[in-house]
């Protein structure tokens, strides 16, 4: 067998062949199950707005009750002639901000000269050795000394709108008598209680 070649002829469609159009697709009798199983799962993924359900959802907090509290220095003045009139007399403004239906009170001490924490009938401004006797009211007459509820002293109460509410503190030099010149201080502490 030498010498002899095999070749192979390349198929080539005849044209009738090729120019025939395709006849339109029917599924068989077998095919068509597994058609409409496919058209089911296509149209699975498509929502269908059969009904609706309702429910609910609780929202919820707890909101505290809350104060705040500051306050503007009590001034007698800038320079006061201790042989001028008596009493000299000035106001302070607490500034006080409490929640809404928040029952509260104000307290003051006695200041940090006193010499006790009751001691309200002896507040004192201090010039180092030197003390200046002064007193803190609750109300524009001075008549009632503003401390912690004892020893004779009264409280501020109020109640809360949400708000700032402004409270004003009257506070009064009964006496300069015998005062030596120079700047005299004290701290007094407020407290708030809701």
């Amino acid at each position: 067998m030498r010498g002899r070649r095999d070749t192979l002829t390349p198929l080539r469609p005849h044209a009738a062949v090729v120019a025939a159009p395709s006849p339109p697709f029917v599924p068989s009798r077998r095919g068509l199950p597994r058609l409409v199983a496919w058209a089911a799962l296509l149209s699975a993924g498509i929502p269908s707005l059969a009904g609706t359900a309702t429910g609910s959802v609780s929202s919820q907090t707890t909101v505290s009750s809350a104060c705040n509290v500051s306050g503007s220095t009590l001034s007698f003045g800038g320079a006061i002639n201790p042989i001028g009139a008596v009493p000299v007399d000035a106001t302070s403004t607490l500034t006080i901000e409490c929640t809404a239906t928040t029952a509260f009170s104000v307290a003051l001490n006695a200041g940090q000269n006193a010499g006790g924490a009751a001691n309200f009938s002896t507040r004192q401004m201090k010039n180092g050795a030197y003390a200046l006797g002064y007193q803190l009211y609750v109300d524009v007459n001075r008549t009632s000394i503003w401390g912690d509820g004892t020893a004779g002293s009264t409280v501020y109460s109020s109640t809360g709108t949400g708000g700032v509410l402004s409270v004003t503190i009257y506070g009064r030099l009964p006496s300069l008598t015998g005062t030596v010149p120079g700047t005299y201080l004290d701290t007094v502490t407020v407290t708030v209680t809701y």
